[in-house]
């Protein structure tokens, strides 16, 4: 795993030119990627969703498309659209705005539910189908949403059959002092994002994601995730837990994770870091809660002191 941890390093550097102090943040949506997942970005405005996006797009060499979501969005402006053409004296197809490999979805939540179920067919099966015909997308396809948990005016919550199609969700937050400092002198009189420059080839990125399949997951662990996966439908505060599409989705993160830190093989500390962002958005909780995240976390927290991790036993 050492070749892809050196270009995972690289990628992540490149970014880090725009996006400072989110080092984390970066190898998640870069492990989300290579696992062929999809990602949810969540916070108030400000916090450099969107330019996190564009910059992970610029360090690839893959075509861009950036779609701003709003209420009068149609879902053929994303699918694409059969239209007559009178010179040719026929129907023509009009690729939409997801005919790309990076998609950047921003503010997901302010469309009507219809565009946003255009979404669904593009994220789990990579193609989209017009008028009964079924187009193949570009590959790799991957999609990153952005959404403003804080204005509720003009949105609608994206349902919980959308929000299992996202591999992991994250909060970027505010950066810290010294951090805020240096993006101010960074982006006062430049514009980084501008000069950033491809670093990862098409043939680079497929080497790397194929690479991620050598990581090893012993019998103990997959036990491990299905146990904690069964024990979020029987705790007693969530009227829906978590679904094997998303247990599937925390072994397929934790996988390309490790393959991005250099580990050959997943450990369950691996699954406890990674959990939480598989897992928050996936859970639907009784009652109602002032602070859903905090409730959320509360909840995953008492699951993993409940389940018993493996350990390694030396023969």
């Amino acid at each position: 795993m050492e070749n892809v941890k050196v270009q995972a390093q690289a990628i992540v550097k490149n970014i880090e030119t725009a996006v400072l102090g989110k080092t984390n943040e970066i190898e998640l949506i870069l492990s989300a990627f290579l696992a062929g997942g999809h990602v949810l970005l969540e916070d108030v405005p400000g916090t450099g969703k969107t330019l996190l996006a564009k910059a992970l797009a610029k360090s690839f060499d893959l075509s861009f498309g950036r779609v701003q979501f709003t209420p009068d969005l149609l879902p053929s402006e994303l699918c694409g659209i059969n239209y007559y053409n009178p010179k040719e004296g026929e129907f023509t197809f009009r690729q939409g705005s997801l005919f790309a490999n990076i998609i950047l979805a921003d503010e997901i939540n302010r469309a009507t539910p219809r565009t946003q179920s255009g979404l669904l067919e593009s994220m789990e099966e990579q193609q989209i189908t017009v008028d009964g015909k079924t187009y193949p997308l570009p590959a790799p396809y991957f999609v990153i949403a952005t959404q403003n948990p804080v204005e509720t005016h003009g949105t609608f919550p994206l349902p919980e059959a959308q929000l299992d199609r996202f591999l992991l969700q994250l909060n970027l937050g505010y950066p810290q002092k010294q951090q805020s400092m240096e993006i101010l002198k960074n982006f006062i009189s430049n514009e980084p994002l501008k000069e950033m420059k491809p670093i990862c080839t098409t043939d680079t990125f497929l080497a790397m994601k194929k690479s991620v399949e050598n990581v090893y997951i012993h019998d103990d662990i997959y036990s491990y995730i299905i146990d904690l996966t069964e024990s979020t439908r029987e705790h007693n505060a969530v009227a829906l837990g978590i679904s094997t599409r998303g247990a599937l989705a925390l072994a397929r993160m934790t996988r390309a994770y490790c393959a991005v830190k250099g580990a050959d093989f997943v450990t369950p500390k691996d699954i406890l870091l990674l959990l939480p962002y598989i897992f928050s958005h996936r859970m639907v909780i009784k009652g109602g809660v002032r602070n859903r995240q905090t409730a959320v976390l509360s909840i995953l927290d008492e699951i993993i002191k409940s389940v018993t991790a493996p350990v390694e036993v030396w023969k």
